[in-house]
């Protein structure tokens, strides 16, 4: 099974967050009877129990049903609705009518889920919008949310850019824990399988634990992993890769950096120095700033983001365990914040679990949406 085929069950702790709990939003306010989704609301209340008149209705021929019951106004199904199955009804499925006290819980179920405010705030606005008054099901609140979602994250979903110089810098940063080292690991065996040569600087030399890890990496790969001892110079080491990399004719050369956020002020340095010197070696390096993001932190991502991008010039993002947190829709918060490219999720350890970003098979699983 292919990558996004199985990223619902990837992401089952998001996506059962949110499909439970719009689930139980419609349940809460549905009417006991599922009425026809195409009936007025206005036109609800029951009318006064007098007898009609027999003798007309007997000589009056019925009158033909409409083609279609749909509502007018109502939107037909963009393409993530067609490939979902949108537009068709489920008559027999609770309904409830779209109103304040549901987008309230709307917008709360979304902020829960790591959304943030603002986003969630935008998202059920325009989910709102022309609809309200109208009975939906869950399934209907599902898509809606879904398109909302995938229309936030479409213009962030590109793949890592590849360019002929060679070779091409891509500076890897995020804080200790992030991921960022497998996820080096990961793209080099990546680009390595799809026959690029690649060049691994283990630039954190005060972590001897990511240094042997990216030598296993480089180990399966087999790509070259520069190391320096511990405590040495990470610039000094970005050097010397540069400058294998460069005699090898290497496509790639990944370097791997420090996380240390708590000092700032010392990782702003090392990250600036390790940036002159490769300069040194190519004025337009690094030709990428990878920022890894670990989902589990939630919204402590939308922090992090913002002091890289103050530390560092970050030209994209890559986002890893989104398999063990309910807090996937954090990814949709940075994506509406920062507008920053989204060039791969990771959703486990295995090689093939991370893969380029596609926002309507996120959109989808994310929601819960049965495709």
């Amino acid at each position: 099974m292919s990558f996004f085929g199985n990223l619902k069950n990837k992401l089952f702790k998001s996506s059962s967050k949110l499909d439970e709990g719009l689930d139980a939003i419609v349940e809460e306010g549905a009417d006991g009877a599922a009425p026809d989704a195409s009936e007025p609301v206005a036109n609800e209340s029951p009318t006064p129990n007098v007898p009609a008149p027999q003798a007309p209705m007997a000589v009056m021929d019925p009158m033909p049903l409409p083609e279609e019951t749909e509502p007018q106004g109502t939107a037909r199904p963009g393409l993530l609705g067609r490939l979902i199955g949108g537009g068709q009804t489920d008559d027999d499925a609770p309904r409830r009518v779209l109103d304040d006290d549901m987008l309230e819980s709307l917008e709360e179920l979304l902020i829960a889920s790591d959304m943030g405010v603002d986003t969630a705030l935008r998202v059920t606005s325009n989910i709102a919008e022309g609809r309200m008054g109208r009975r939906v099901s869950a399934r209907e609140i599902k898509e809606l949310l879904a398109q909302e979602i995938a229309r936030v994250m479409e213009p962030v979903a590109r793949p890592l850019p590849l360019y002929p110089q060679k070779p091409q810098v891509v500076l890897v940063v995020g804080v200790n824990g992030s991921g960022k080292t497998t996820t080096i690991g990961k793209l080099a065996s990546q680009f390595k399988a799809a026959g690029k040569s690649v060049v691994i600087a283990a630039g954190d030399t005060f972590r001897a634990a990511a240094v042997e890890q990216l030598q296993v990496w480089g180990d399966r790969a087999g790509v070259p992993v520069l190391t320096a001892p511990e405590g040495s110079d990470p610039a000094s080491l970005a050097y010397d890769a540069m400058t294998k990399a460069q005699a090898e004719g290497a496509d790639l050369l990944m370097i791997d950096t420090a996380g240390r956020l708590q000092n700032r002020a010392d990782l702003m340095e090392e990250l600036a120095k390790i940036v002159r010197v490769i300069r040194k070696k190519d004025p337009d390096a690094p030709h990428n700033t990878l920022l890894v993001l670990d989902a589990t932190t939630g919204q402590n991502a939308l922090v992090q983001t913002e002091a890289f991008r103050q530390l560092a010039d970050v030209s994209g993002l890559v986002m890893t365990k989104l398999d063990g947190t309910a807090k996937g829709g954090v990814l949709v918060a940075l994506a509406d914040k920062f507008g920053l490219p989204i060039h791969a999720i990771g959703v486990g350890e295995q090689i093939d679990d991370l893969a380029p970003f596609d926002p309507e098979e996120f959109a989808a699983a994310l929601t819960g949406l049965e495709t």
